[in-house]
């Protein structure tokens, strides 16, 4: 029987992964991968010689049916990695996932690297319950779900591009108020890696004053008042 494998991949310290994801990437007959220049460099890394298939968002509804035909035609070993952490948060991975429970394929997702894990857990903010958005629309949608989730008294972890960081933090003081607390992670677990907590107004001028650059984990606190 045929076997599929999310694997997670490091976000940026190629140390961050697991060696049985090694094993299992070693073992593959196919890795579909999100940008396959990005997965090849971690295959060499570790002396992994497998051919890479690119799987990502543009494609993957063109590609998964013949994924899964094939994996019903012959006894095989597939795993599926993005370019960083673990596929199928705010990743493709999602669409096969589904596709291969409905064909009664078995699907494994091995535990592992993740931005939100990290940024939750060091904001110091409750993490007995949380709400996870990921990205938020860029335009259409953005200010209803915004005003939608406000409403939730959850910590709450959203992911950010650097060109709307800003306007993210002007978003969470309207609709937040200017006072919560928040806190901002900055390329997690690679070199510069930072982490900037205050309210979102105190966010908003440090980060009115610097160059934006990086990836990005907000992590906004519960409503102290509910």
């Amino acid at each position: 029987m045929s076997t599929i494998y999310i694997i997670p991949t490091p976000i940026g310290n190629l140390g961050d992964i697991t060696y049985r994801a090694i094993d299992v990437l070693k073992k593959s007959n196919k890795i579909f991968a999100e940008d396959t220049r990005t997965s090849k460099k971690l295959l060499l890394h570790y002396d992994i010689n497998q051919k890479l298939y690119p799987y990502h968002q543009h494609n993957e509804h063109f590609v998964v049916d013949k994924i899964i035909e094939n994996l019903l035609d012959d006894d095989q070993v597939v795993s599926l990695v993005s370019d960083a952490g673990t596929p199928g948060i705010s990743d493709p991975g999602y669409l096969l996932v589904t596709k291969a429970i409905e064909r009664n394929i078995a699907v494994y997702c091995l535990p592992g690297p993740t931005a939100l894990i990290p940024a939750l857990v060091q904001s110091g903010f409750p993490s007995n319950e949380f709400l996870f958005v990921g990205f938020l629309p860029h335009k259409k949608g953005r200010q209803k779900k915004l005003k939608e989730i406000a409403q939730q008294n959850f910590t709450q972890v959203l992911y950010e591009s650097p060109h709307r960081l800003l306007k993210l933090i002007k978003e969470i003081a309207l609709y937040y108020g200017e006072e919560r607390q928040i806190c901002i992670s900055k390329e997690i677990t690679k070199l510069h890696e930072n982490h900037f907590r205050g309210t979102a107004k105190e966010m908003h001028q440090i980060f009115s004053s610097t160059a934006i650059k990086g990836e990005f984990v907000v992590v906004i606190e519960k409503n102290k008042n509910n």
